[in-house]
């Protein structure tokens, strides 16, 4: 008995969790974050980072929407999960597709960060103040709807690459702005660079923006781990978000944006759906008790295909059938 407790003992003494990230700056601190959580709440345990050069990652070129969606950014590390090469994997929720591969779950979502997208301008200048004709840049067909339905004025550009990559463009003066995750620049120390935190009513956020979600086999010690370090507020809200998603079947080639807040026992939705172009968008609300997380978000998605958000979708998958995906 006293053997078999003792085996017992240095199986968790000797337990190693590898963490299956990206090797970006801001995937390598949430990689480290985590990993850190990991080892305060679980001394026995000890991790090591595998890093995984996703397609995204290559691809720096073309804009999301055309090379296959925002699932470019986890398809290798989950590939890893997978072939055993990883134990979890930490990823920004809202690069993460809402249907995950057989014998893969999310099995924590740690407490959220800043949410709202950040203005970074060379001039200080806030987003009601940029001159006519300023060059915004940004990687994500949903800002750009929201910022042409405001201020058609403005000439929104494609960026991709890091923050680093990014905001050396702003500062060579390819961009007079550019819009970036506030949690993003926040995580990496860049709070200092940030002009504006954009309203709700300017840029509703992606789904799980400011979010880490943490990925492992369905079936494995480490999920037992990763759970411990959940929190519950932060998983009933994204979890309403990428059920308004799933419902409507949405990806990188729709502008899709949601949030969900708490108060007490409810929660409340707001979700949009919009052209590319920002001609039309469709925006609404949905609210009920937080255990009804994934109904609110099913609920969202009807009212706005009841008003037509299916013919928004139709088009935009008519014009990039390859990339539909979730």
């Amino acid at each position: 008995m006293r053997l078999a407790e003792n085996l017992g003992v240095k199986a968790m003494k000797d337990m190693k969790i590898r963490i299956g990230t990206r090797g970006s700056k801001l995937a390598l601190w949430q990689a480290a974050h985590v990993g850190g959580a990991l080892k305060e709440k679980f001394p026995e345990v000890t991790v090591e980072e595998v890093r995984i050069k996703t397609t995204g990652d290559k691809i720096l070129d073309v804009p999301l929407a055309k090379v296959g969606g925002k699932g470019l950014f986890v398809k290798e590390i989950e590939e890893a999960l997978l072939g055993m090469k990883a134990d979890i994997a930490v990823h920004s929720m809202k690069d993460v597709p809402v249907d995950l591969p057989e014998g893969l779950v999310i099995a924590a979502m740690l407490a959220r960060a800043e949410v709202r997208d950040a203005l970074v301008s060379r001039k200080g200048k806030s987003f009601g103040d940029l001159k006519k004709g300023a060059r915004i840049g940004t990687s994500s067909l949903r800002r750009t709807c929201q910022i042409k339905a405001l201020r058609p004025d403005l000439k929104v550009v494609a960026l991709r690459g890091n923050v680093d990559t990014r905001l050396k463009k702003l500062d060579d003066g390819e961009f007079d702005a550019v819009i970036l995750a506030a949690a993003g620049l926040s995580r990496l120390g860049l709070d200092g660079r940030v002009t504006e935190l954009l309203p709700f009513d300017i840029s509703l956020p992606a789904i799980g923006q400011g979010a880490i979600g943490i990925e492992t086999r369905e079936k494995d010690p480490a999920r037992e781990k990763a759970e411990a370090l959940g929190h519950a507020d932060t998983l009933s809200c994204v979890s309403a978000e990428r059920s308004f998603l799933r419902k409507l079947q949405g990806g990188c080639q729709v502008p899709i944006a949601a949030h969900a807040v708490i108060d007490g026992e409810r929660l409340s939705l707001t979700g949009l759906v919009g052209e590319p172009d920002g001609s039309r968008i469709l925006k609404d609300f949905e609210a009920g008790l937080v255990r009804h997380a994934e109904m609110i978000g099913i609920r969202l998605a009807d009212k706005l295909i009841e008003r037509g958000a299916n013919a928004i979708l139709a088009r935009a998958y008519a014009a990039n059938p390859a990339t539909h995906d979730s």
